[in-house]
C-alpha cells in the first residue's frame, strides 16, 4: 500500500511539473506571438510596395491607363489591410487560447518520448509554417511580364528534297522522288509586329539543315577535276547513292494570322493555339559540309563508301520558304535561290516540300 502511495505522489509531483514548464513557456510563446504581429504588417506593407511598382511600370510603357492604375493600386492596398486584419486576427486567437488556459489544455499538444506535453504554436498558411511563410524581395524578383511580345519554340521539319533543273520540269529529275529527303531541326523567336494587334509578326531563327539527293538508275556523283560535277553510271550494281548537304541557316518570316485575346490584371497573352497562320520569307546561311554515301557488293562482299568531298557544292545558301497550317503542324516548302554546284554548266536549285512542327 505504500508502495501505491509513493508511486501517486511521483505521479503528481510530475505532472505538476509539467503543468508548471507549460505556464512557463506560453508566456514565452505569447511574446513571440505579439512580435509576429508587428512583422506582418511589415510583410504586407513591403508586398504592397512591391506590387505598387510593378503597376507604375506597366503605366511607364503605357501599357495601362491612370484610372486603371489607380484601381489596381486601390485592390493591392485592400487585399494588403484584409491580409493584416486576418492574419492578426489569427494571432489574437491564438494568443486568448493560450492567456485563458494559461498554456495548459492546448488543442494543438505534441507528445514525445523526450518530453510528455510539448505545446506547438504555429500558422499553417498553404501547408507552410508561418516562420517560413515570410515576404522576400529576393525570392520575387522574377517579375511576371505583364506582356510577352517574344516566344519561342523548338522547330522541326521533316519532308520530300529534289532539284530543279534548267530546262527540265521536276518529273524529269534524275533522282527518285520518294528516296529524296530533308531534315530540318532549329530554334525560332516569334515576336509580334504592333503594340496592341498580333496579326503581323516576325518569325527568325537559326536552323540546320540537311537536304539529301537520291540519283536514280545506279548513278553517283563524280567530279571531273575541272570543277564540274555530274552523274555518272557506277560500275557495280548499287543498293544506295545519296549525296547530303548540310547548312546552317538564319530564316525570317512575316506570320500572319489570327489569335485569341487573353487579358487579366497581371497578364496579356496571345494565344495561336488552333489557329491558322501563314508564314513567307526566307533565308541565308553557309554550306558546312557535303558528302557521298555509297553502298553495293563487290566480290561477294558488302562495300560502304562514305566519300566526304567539296563537290563543288555553293558555300552560301540563300532561298525563299513558306508555311501553312493550324498551331503546331504547317505545310511547309523551301526552294534554294542558289545553285546547288557552283560554275555548273546546267544549273540546279534545291526544292523541298514537306512538314513543319512547332514544338
Amino acid at each position: 500500500m505504500r508502495t501505491i502511495s509513493i508511486y501517486l505522489l511521483v505521479l503528481a509531483t510530475i505532472f505538476i511539473l509539467q503543468q508548471t514548464a507549460a505556464q512557463e513557456d506560453y508566456k514565452q510563446i505569447v511574446t513571440e506571438l505579439q512580435q509576429q504581429k508587428d512583422k506582418i504588417i511589415k510583410q504586407e506593407k513591403e508586398a504592397l510596395k512591391f506590387e505598387v511598382e510593378a503597376i507604375n511600370k506597366r503605366l511607364t510603357k503605357s501599357q495601362i491607363t491612370a484610372e486603371e492604375a489607380d484601381n489596381l493600386k486601390k485592390r493591392a492596398a485592400e487585399k494588403r489591410a484584409l491580409n493584416i486584419a486576418d492574419r492578426a486576427a489569427i494571432l489574437d486567437n491564438k494568443i486568448g487560447l493560450l492567456e485563458r488556459n494559461e498554456g495548459v489544455l492546448m488543442p494543438d499538444i505534441k507528445t514525445d518520448s523526450a518530453r510528455a506535453t510539448q505545446i506547438r504554436i504555429g500558422i499553417d498558411i498553404d501547408g507552410k509554417p508561418a516562420k517560413q511563410f515570410i515576404f522576400n524581395r529576393k525570392i520575387r524578383s522574377k517579375e511576371l511580364k505583364y506582356d510577352r511580345r517574344t516566344h519561342s519554340d523548338f522547330v522541326l521539319a521533316v519532308g520530300l528534297n529534289n532539284a530543279i533543273i534548267d530546262g527540265q520540269s521536276l518529273e524529269d529529275s534524275p533522282y527518285k522522288v520518294g528516296g529524296s529527303r530533308f531534315f530540318e531541326m532549329g530554334w525560332q523567336w516569334r515576336t509580334r509586329v504592333f503594340q496592341n494587334s498580333n496579326f503581323l509578326r516576325f518569325n527568325y531563327g537559326v536552323s540546320f539543315q540537311f537536304n539529301g539527293l537520291k540519283p536514280k538508275d545506279n548513278q553517283y556523283f563524280v567530279s571531273d577535276g575541272t570543277g564540274q560535277v555530274q552523274l555518272e553510271e557506277f560500275e557495280f550494281d548499287l543498293d544506295k547513292s545519296k549525296l547530303r548537304m548540310d547548312n546552317l541557316v538564319f530564316p525570317l518570316h512575316l506570320e500572319f494570322g489570327p489569335s485569341k485575346f487573353k487579358k487579366t490584371e497581371n497578364t496579356i497573352r496571345y494565344s495561336l493555339r488552333n489557329q491558322f497562320r501563314i508564314g513567307i520569307g526566307g533565308y541565308g546561311g553557309f554550306n558546312l559540309g557535303t558528302r557521298q554515301k555509297l553502298k553495293y557488293e563487290r566480290n561477294g562482299e558488302k562495300v560502304k563508301d562514305k566519300l566526304k568531298r567539296g563537290y563543288n557544292t555553293s558555300d552560301f545558301i540563300y532561298g525563299l520558304s513558306a508555311y501553312a497550317g493550324f498551331d503546331g503542324v504547317l505545310f511547309y516548302v523551301k526552294y534554294d535561290l542558289n545553285p546547288i554546284f557552283q560554275d555548273a554548266l546546267v544549273e540546279q536549285r534545291n526544292i523541298s516540300f514537306g512538314l513543319r512542327f512547332d514544338l
